[in-house]
């Protein structure tokens, strides 16, 4: 079921075939007129979809790099998975190892927001030679255990919802915190990204409700990995942004001070009076991101 609304010509539709056989999609959007230039690759959110990063992704391939933006697997236009363990970073990252080789492309620049940040530091881990830069957006390798588990309290979760006026509803319920200074148009917008129309006319959250099973089945005492082995990798070894929602509750101020202590010459961005996640169109983020970039081959 494809997302509803007219289609954007700014970007090329691909497919690609995991390991296991999945049918996976991504956004393609051309780079513009100039010298080649490093690629840039996209990774969403726990429930949300390459439609997260259209505004960047525009400003960024305007720029003259080609950006892929992927719908991991079990979300918007990808195939959902028949085993629902396979919802874990490690298979997301051999799913983008997979992607690589088969759009052709030898390595990239890395935009990851939240759990597109740590499929990142897999990838990392498993191939590192891809990952030439890395744009972190509000992640990092611990996380706030009662932000984890406030979002396993309604990822998954069934919604009935009759309207994309109730969808609207259940949208600022869950995220309003984060975007306090959102119009009633921002909600709308943001709603059509994270739901789409099913066969009968009515919004349904656009992924798999089965992605959060291992996230509940691992049970609380794994719900904070220790990844710094995977971020210490991933920042010592190239250029890395780390950009920062003010008001976060999954990445908090301590944390984000302690990954600039173990990575100094990480270039940082804090985005104010924003939460989890920053929707990288903010002024701040995107000039950090398009300054970050503009040092980049």
């Amino acid at each position: 079921m494809k997302n509803s609304g007219a289609p954007n010509t700014a970007y090329a539709h691909r497919w690609f075939t995991s390991r296991d056989g999945l049918s996976l999609y991504a956004r393609d959007y051309p780079g513009g007129d100039g010298p080649a230039r490093l690629p840039v690759v996209c990774i969403h959110g726990l429930t949300r979809n390459s439609s997260d990063f259209d505004h960047i992704a525009k400003r960024i391939a305007a720029t003259g790099r080609r950006v892929i933006s992927v719908d991991v697997r079990g979300r918007g236009r990808s195939e959902r998975a028949a085993d629902p363990m396979t919802y874990q970073p490690p298979v997301y990252a051999r799913d983008i190892i997979d992607m690589f080789e088969q759009l052709g492309i030898k390595e990239a620049v890395f935009l990851g927001t939240s759990m597109g940040g740590l499929i990142t530091m897999a990838v990392t881990f498993f191939k590192s030679r891809l990952v030439a830069a890395a744009i972190l957006n509000d992640i990092g390798p611990e996380a706030s255990k009662a932000a984890l588990a406030r979002i396993a309290q309604y990822a998954g979760k069934p919604v009935d919802v009759k309207t994309w006026a109730e969808a609207v509803d259940y949208v600022k319920l869950h995220n309003g915190p984060a975007m306090p200074h959102y119009t009633k148009a921002d909600w709308e917008a943001f709603t059509r990204r994270v739901f789409r129309e099913n066969a009968v006319g009515r919004p349904e959250l656009d992924y798999d409700p089965n992605i959060s099973l291992p996230f509940t089945r691992a049970g609380t005492k794994a719900l904070v990995p220790n990844l710094w082995p995977f971020f210490k990798k991933l920042a010592k070894h190239r250029p890395t942004l780390l950009i920062r929602g003010e008001i976060s509750d999954l990445l908090e101020a301590p944390l984000a001070e302690k990954m600039r202590k173990k990575a100094p010459s990480m270039a940082y961005v804090e985005v104010p009076g924003v939460g989890h996640a920053p929707m990288l169109d903010e002024p701040e983020a995107e000039g950090a991101i398009l300054g970050f970039l503009a040092e980049l081959p």
